[in-house]
């Protein structure tokens, strides 16, 4: 998708209205800044929002996401391509917030290391050094929801029985024993319980 081009296309809807940037992010319930950004390509709008602008525009999402009025002639194809490029941003955002999972991960057990390192090469008092370690599982603690989190709404878990790829609830992720990203958990497709590793993609490439 080419956002300058739907910023473009944004901004030609609305001039063709007579409307203000100001006004218009008052029929949308948003602020001028985000009408701009929209506008000049720096953002898109949210799904949600989209549905909002496109039925206040006449246009239909295909028509938004290519920045122009797509022919009916045109249409399925158009559709096709960009379904498929924003299930591309998603892959990557996700192949992007699994990084940052790790990255916590290595900040937040690096107090313990430190701490455990500490404890048994400098002599100190059995109770200063247990006070040490235990604060220094406070990082851990706190970093291990987010990141449990972020794994949980990144990608999805394949089933190892019946290969069904899904997101479960955060509980379900929570609670799980796991290997790595592999969850022993039960899916929602067959029910049964099994080892399910993190994927990315929706379906097999």
């Amino acid at each position: 998708m080419d956002q300058t081009k739907i910023g473009k296309f944004i901004a030609g809807c609305r001039k063709s209205r007579g409307l203000t940037q100001m006004q218009l992010a008052e029929k949308l319930n948003v602020t001028d800044r985000a009408v701009s950004k929209w506008e000049t390509g720096k953002a898109l709008p949210d799904v949600a929002l989209m549905l909002e602008l496109c039925d206040f525009f006449g246009i239909t999402v295909n028509d938004l996401l290519c920045g122009e009025v797509v022919s009916m002639d045109q249409y399925n194809k158009e559709l096709e391509n960009n379904l498929l490029e924003v299930i591309r941003q998603k892959e990557e955002a996700d192949k992007r917030m699994l990084k940052i999972e790790i990255v916590l991960g290595i900040i937040s057990v690096l107090p313990l290391a430190a701490a455990a390192i500490i404890a048994v090469l400098v002599p100190m008092e059995e109770w200063k050094a247990g006070l040490m370690v235990g604060l220094s599982l406070l990082p851990l603690l706190i970093a291990t929801p987010f990141a449990i989190k972020i794994e949980q709404k990144a990608g999805y878990y394949e089933c190892g029985a019946c290969g069904h790829r899904h997101v479960p609830r955060y509980g379900s992720v929570f609670m799980a024993m796991h290997m790595g990203r592999t969850r022993y958990m039960r899916c929602p497709e067959c029910g049964k319980k099994s080892w399910q590793k993190k994927v990315i993609a929706k379906e097999e490439k």
